[in-house]
């Protein structure tokens, strides 16, 4: 049947804010095997997570070698205040071109959001000046912001409904291979012996640059989201990607499952209104909005106070060098990479309910353990290394979830913009505070007061896991129109 377009409702006129369409297009792509081109789909918008890990991940290991930059002169205040400019930029960038996204489409924005990234990173590498560096950093978190919400709606709509969960929980993932990317990186252009000084930063921010343009390529022939397009009025570019896609089933003899689902009745939009938006997140779907708040926060919080101080961590209580912290977070990445990869296919077949309250907990419970072993002075600095891993390899996939959550448990018309208010309610509640908490914490040089902020870590992790599994919702295996009813959907009857 495709998309065919109905009469108006009585009353009104033949325009085409007012048409009805009746479409099986969302269920013709969640029937779909896996192939070849859902692989191309996930390379091509999941590296968005390796640039994130990667610029992260710059930004702590090159530290060094700005405090020590003639022309910029960075006390640990500015490079603190770094950090806060580049999250400060994501949460604005993601709010900015997530209500873009909702209202202009998917590919265009993921296409924006990548040239801004691309250019405000290179431009980092030509900083004269403190506040050039600030300016430069804050960009590159606004496009990188901005990825999250087109990419991580792309992929939703795309993805078909029984691979979701672990495809999006190895995209976010790769996020880690980025911060391995930047760790490995830095320890070879930060070193004299290869570039160092004051080239060798510049060179390390120039990484991302180049993989941005690499990205941009591979973007090229990605469509549109037919989702998006039925309700903007352009059925016909709706149903040509989605036969697009069949005919390289039937061109290499795959067969492609019955569709059995009732076709949607959708109205025609030009936009969703905000006061529409507002009254969908926070009063037809508050419990949801209340989960979705709960584990962004606890992960932002767990996540960003951890990391962004380990290399203090190091330093301060293990003697670690600074110029070889990188080799302590490769194995830290590797964990945090392989728990999304290797549990994620769980979070389709036990369900998301469960899984997403066991691994927030275990998370919580293993961080409070090792912080006390900390405490008391019983890990060493590879000892310590490994409990970071084993409880990341958890984290790593509790953390993903939260995407995962809030991009499918809210509808099509908003679900950029309802990606973008959590992340930057998540980010600045957990992102902001949790680095300045542990910083100070840290500061103190009392083992005790870095366990008492390891344990706060630990009971937001372990309180989220309780909301998730009281007021989460099951979407494993549906789609995403029956998780989250189109605000655009015909009413039955």
């Amino acid at each position: 049947m495709s998309t065919q377009a109905l009469s108006p409702a009585a009353g009104d006129t033949n325009t085409a804010q007012d048409r009805i369409y009746e479409t099986d297009l969302p269920a013709r792509l969640d029937r779909l095997p896996w192939t070849r081109f859902h692989t191309l789909l996930v390379f091509a918008l999941g590296i968005t997570w390796l640039l994130d890990g990667l610029e992260v991940t710059l930004a702590g290991s090159v530290s060094g070698a700005l405090k020590s930059s003639p022309a910029l002169h960075m006390s640990n205040a500015d490079i603190g205040l770094a950090g806060a400019v580049y999250i400060a930029g994501a949460v604005l960038g993601a709010l900015f071109f997530g209500w873009l996204t909702d209202r202009l489409g998917r590919r265009k924005l993921f296409f924006i959001t990548l040239f801004l990234y691309v250019g405000a990173t290179a431009l980092t590498a030509f900083s004269w000046s403190l506040w050039s560096f600030l300016l430069f950093r804050f960009l590159t978190g606004a496009g990188i912001g901005g990825e999250y919400t087109a990419i991580n709606s792309t992929i939703q709509e795309f993805t078909p409904a029984r691979f979701r969960g672990w495809v999006d929980l190895t995209i976010n993932g790769t996020f880690w291979v980025g911060a391995a990317l930047g760790a490995f990186g830095s320890i070879i252009l930060l070193d004299p012996a290869h570039v160092g000084g004051d080239l060798g930063w510049r060179l390390c921010f120039g990484i991302g640059a180049v993989l941005g343009l690499v990205i941009m390529l591979m973007r090229l022939w990605v469509p549109e989201s037919p989702r998006w397009l039925i309700i903007h009025n352009q059925p016909e570019e709706a149903t040509r990607i989605v036969e697009n896609i069949e005919k390289h089933y039937r061109e290499r003899g795959i067969d492609i499952p019955p569709i059995t689902e009732k076709p949607l009745r959708l109205h025609a939009r030009d936009h969703t209104p905000l006061k529409e938006v507002f009254t969908s997140l926070f009063v037809v779907h508050r419990q949801r909005a209340l989960v979705g708040l709960t584990l962004l926060t606890a992960q932002a919080f767990f996540y960003n106070a951890i990391f962004f101080t380990y290399a203090l961590v190091l330093t301060d209580f293990y003697n670690v060098p600074s110029e070889h912290i990188g080799w302590y977070v490769l194995p830290f990445a590797l964990g945090n990479f392989c728990g999304p990869l290797l549990l994620g296919r769980l979070f389709d077949v036990i369900g998301r309910r469960v899984m997403i309250s066991s691994t927030y907990a275990l998370s919580g419970v293993l961080l409070a353990i090792s912080g006390y072993l900390f405490q008391q002075g019983i890990l060493d600095v590879t000892q310590q290394t490994i409990a970071w891993m084993v409880i990341f390899f958890f984290a790593s996939a509790a953390a993903s979830s939260a995407y995962l959550t809030v991009a499918e448990t809210f509808p099509l018309e908003i679900r950029a913009l309802a990606i973008a208010v959590f992340y930057a309610f998540g980010t600045g509640l957990g992102g902001i505070v949790g680095p300045s908490l542990f910083g100070a914490l840290i500061q103190s040089h009392d083992r005790t007061n870095v366990f008492i902020g390891y344990l706060i870590g630990a009971a937001l992790m372990i309180i989220a896991g309780a909301v998730q599994g009281i007021w989460g919702v099951a979407a494993e295996g549906k789609s995403l129109e029956e998780v989250a009813r189109p605000l655009s959907q015909v009413q039955a009857g």
